[in-house]
């Protein structure tokens, strides 16, 4: 028996950073990339292949902890052997370390998995705390926002320690992503903006800020305001270009997609590299904005609908 599990990517639309510090933030899943977990007996030992590793997971480096950690965690919750004979196999079209969720959507998928193959219920609680788990690992102090997205189906408005709301969504517009084709180091930059908002009294303002534009994308995306969501993408980046987590490689396709008719960009997750995304009216100007950046050596380009339909 092959028992699988599936994950999304996500997507942080407004707040990064700032949640970190009690502010919201609003992420979506990502169904254009995704990662699917395989279960099946085989050999004699746990085992696990995927893109980065082929072997037993006790022998997995240090830098591979936190998926370690999902799978141990996962077998510990499902009253399975802590080394049973089984093999795990990985396969993932979300680029890691570019604030898509990766490390979140592994745990999640591999989670789905062994339960699956164990005949075991997973909860939707149950999964968030095994994926969070593992992203405490991954990420040092996370906000809990790839976990919540990567195993959910709808966007979200989130704030730390708050119930999560889901997000209206009557936006008639269309969302690019670019992946820069650096990667970026979540960990890092959470700890030197930790640095900076000790050193500098100003940072806080930056943070709520942050927040306050947050509040606002809410508004805009339930009341079908593209032009003004574009202004507040605008802005956050500025914000987040002053906490130093954005880099010259995010700088330059934001430039690019404003120049080629975006109604707003930003960077999106941890920043140093990863990912921009950028608002467009139509498909068309979509298009446009996504050719545009790929010419400008973007490493992969995607598009989302922000509507009802999803593309």
């Amino acid at each position: 028996m092959i028992a699988r599990g599936n994950s999304t990517g996500k997507i942080i639309l407004m707040g990064e950073h700032a949640v970190v510090y009690g502010q919201p933030a609003i992420a979506m899943p990502f169904s254009a990339v995704q990662i699917t977990a395989e279960v099946q007996e085989e050999g004699q030992a746990l085992s696990v292949s995927c893109d980065f590793y082929q072997g037993l997971v006790h022998e997995m480096p240090k830098i591979w902890e936190s998926l370690k950690h999902a799978i141990r965690f996962s077998l510990y919750r499902i009253g399975a052997p802590t080394d049973p004979a089984i093999h795990i196999e990985i396969h993932s079209t979300i680029p890691a370390e570019r604030g898509m969720g990766s490390s979140a959507a592994v745990a999640a998928a591999v989670a789905r998995a062994l339960f699956a193959f164990y005949q075991k219920n997973l909860s939707d609680e149950e999964l968030w705390e095994i994926v969070q788990s593992s992203e405490k690992i991954a990420h040092g102090n996370p906000s809990g926002i790839d976990a919540t997205t990567v195993t959910g189906t709808a966007p979200v408005f989130f704030i730390k320690d708050q119930p999560i709301e889901p997000v209206a969504l009557s936006l008639d517009a269309y969302l690019v992503v670019a992946d820069t084709g650096k990667t970026g180091n979540t960990l890092e930059a959470i700890t030197d903006v930790a640095l900076l908002y000790r050193r500098r009294s100003e940072v806080e303002n930056w943070i709520k800020a942050l927040g306050d534009l947050t509040y606002q994308a809410r508004d805009y995306l339930a009341h079908n305001q593209a032009e003004l969501l574009g202004q507040v993408m605008n802005q956050a980046h500025t914000y987040l270009k002053d906490l130093t987590v954005s880099d010259e490689s995010l700088d330059r396709l934001v430039v690019i997609a404003r120049q080629t008719g975006a109604l707003g960009a930003k960077l999106t997750g941890g920043g140093r590299g990863g990912c921009m995304i950028a608002l467009a009216k139509t498909k068309e100007a979509a298009e446009t904005i996504a050719q545009a950046l790929a010419g400008a050596g973007a490493s992969q380009t995607w598009i989302q609908y922000l509507g009802e339909r999803h593309e």
